[in-house]
C-alpha cells in the first residue's frame, strides 16, 4: 500500500513539472485588429491608383500581411506579396551585408583606406576608411551635386567613383561628424566588386539572394536584368497618376538599387536572426552605432539606423527615391519586424508604421 502512494506522489511530482515547463515555454501571441491598421493605412488602399505592400512579423511568424492598390496602372495589375518594389535606402543594409561577408572571409578589413583599396584615388581618400563610408561618417562629397546639367544618361556606381576622384577635400575630416552619404554606399558598391573580382549585382546574387531564397530579388541593371512583377513608381501630375520612376541616379546600385518583394524580404528579415550569412560577432557589428572622434554616438550602424521607440529598442531604414517610398522597422527586444514598401512619389509610409506600432504595442501591454 506504502508503494501505491509513494506511486502516486511521483506521478503528481512530474504532472507539477510538467505543467511548469508547459509555462515556459508558452508565448503570447500579439493580437491585431486588421480594420485599424487598414485604416492607418488606408490612404494606398484605391482600386485604380498606386499602393502598398505591408508586412508584420512576430517571432519569425507572420502576423500581418496585407496589399492595397496597383503595381501597374496601365495593365491593372494589383500589388501582391510577391511584386517587387525599388527598395531605395533599404538597399544599404544589403551593401552593408556584402561588406560583412568579405570581412567575415578574412578578405576586407574595415580599416583600409579608399586608396589602399583604389590606388589611383587622390591623396584626399587616405584618411577615408570603410567603416568610415558604413558608419556615414566619411563626409565624402554628395554625387547628386556633381551631376553636370548636360548629363543625360542613368549613372552608375563606377561614375559615383570617378566622380570621387575629381574631388580634393571632403565636407569634413572624416570620422569628425556624421553626414549621410549615398555617394559612400556607392563606393561600398564598388569596394565589394574590387575585393571579390565579382560584379555587385552578381555577388548579391551568389551570397545573399541565392542563399536566402529571395528568388525574386535583384539589383537591377537595364538592359542586362529584368525585374519580375515589378512595381512601377508613379507620381500625382494635374490630379493624376503618371508613371515616374526613374531618374539620372536610378541605375546607381550600392546606394538604393534593390528590387524586392515582401515574400522576399520576409527572408532577409529572418535571415538576420541567425548566422547564416555571417558569424554572429560580425553581424552584431551592424546594429552598433558608429562613434565620432571626440566620442560621441551616431545612431546608425551598418546599414541600420538606431533609436528607440515607445521605449523600444530599434533598428530601421527608410527608402525614398522617384516613385518609391518605405520604410523597415526591427524591434529585437520584441521579436517584431514591419515593413511598408509603396510606388507613388509621395506620403510618409514610415509615420504610418509608427502608427502601427504604436497601435500594437498599446493594445497589446499589460
Amino acid at each position: 500500500m506504502k508503494s501505491y502512494y509513494v506511486l502516486i506522489f511521483f506521478f503528481l511530482l512530474g504532472f507539477v513539472f510538467s505543467s511548469c515547463d508547459q509555462k515556459e515555454v508558452k508565448t503570447e501571441r500579439i493580437e491585431l485588429d486588421g480594420a485599424i491598421i487598414d485604416s492607418l493605412i488606408s490612404d494606398y488602399d484605391m482600386e485604380i491608383g498606386p499602393g502598398a505592400a505591408l508586412l508584420i512579423t512576430e517571432n519569425g511568424n507572420i502576423i500581418y500581411s496585407k496589399d492595397y492598390g496597383l503595381a501597374n496602372l496601365e495593365e491593372s495589375i494589383p500589388i501582391t506579396s510577391a511584386t517587387n518594389f525599388r527598395l531605395a535606402s533599404l538597399t544599404k543594409q544589403f551593401t552593408a551585408m556584402c561588406i560583412m561577408i568579405l570581412n567575415s572571409r578574412g578578405q576586407l578589413d574595415y580599416e583600409l583606406t579608399l586608396t589602399d583599396i583604389f590606388p589611383d584615388f587622390p591623396e584626399y581618400g587616405s584618411n577615408i576608411t570603410v567603416k568610415h563610408l558604413l558608419h556615414h561618417t566619411s563626409g565624402l562629397i554628395d554625387y547628386f551635386t556633381l551631376i553636370a546639367d548636360t548629363v543625360s544618361q542613368q549613372l552608375k556606381d563606377q561614375d559615383v567613383l570617378n566622380l570621387m576622384m575629381t574631388q580634393t577635400t571632403t565636407y569634413f575630416p572624416p570620422g569628425t561628424e556624421y553626414r549621410y552619404s549615398n555617394s559612400g554606399y556607392a563606393l561600398l558598391a564598388m569596394v565589394v566588386e574590387k575585393v571579390s573580382g565579382r560584379g555587385f549585382a552578381d555577388f548579391l546574387e551568389e551570397n545573399i539572394f541565392s542563399p536566402l531564397g529571395m528568388s525574386n530579388s535583384i539589383a537591377y541593371e537595364n538592359g542586362i536584368s529584368t525585374v519580375e512583377n515589378r512595381a512601377y513608381g508613379y507620381s500625382l501630375i494635374d490630379n493624376e497618376y503618371t508613371r515616374d520612376d526613374q531618374s539620372l541616379t536610378s541605375a546607381v546600385l550600392g546606394d538604393g538599387g534593390i528590387y524586392s518583394s515582401l515574400d522576399d524580404m520576409f527572408k532577409w528579415d529572418q535571415s538576420i536572426n541567425t548566422n547564416q550569412l555571417v558569424p554572429f560577432t560580425i553581424l552584431n557589428e551592424a546594429f552598433i552605432s558608429g562613434t565620432l572622434a571626440n566620442g560621441e554616438e551616431t545612431g546608425y550602424g551598418f546599414g541600420w539606423l538606431l533609436d528607440s521607440y515607445l521605449y523600444r529598442h530599434r533598428a530601421y531604414h527608410t527608402g525614398s527615391t522617384r516613385g518609391f517610398r518605405n520604410v523597415y522597422m526591427r524591434f529585437p527586444d520584441e521579436k517584431m519586424s514591419i515593413l511598408i514598401l509603396t510606388n507613388r512619389n509621395s506620403g510618409s509610409p514610415k509615420e504610418i508604421a509608427n502608427q502601427i506600432m504604436e497601435y500594437i504595442f498599446t493594445s497589446n501591454s499589460t
